[in-house]
């Protein structure tokens, strides 16, 4: 008999860290990708504008 497969399953060990914060020692985030999403709210903050004032 397989004792391993009874029972609950097992948590992950390390799943008190929140998964969208990187890691100690992990690569910074570049700046491309940064400027990138800071552009596409910008855009999206304009149309939001020019909805706004047309209604």
């Amino acid at each position: 008999m397989d004792y391993g497969k009874n029972g609950n399953p097992k948590a992950a060990k390390d799943s008190h860290h929140p998964l969208d914060q990187p890691r100690r020692g992990a690569p910074k985030g570049d700046a491309a990708a940064a400027q990138k999403k800071a552009e596409l709210l910008a855009r999206m903050k304009a149309a939001a504008a020019a909805r706004k004032t047309k209604d």
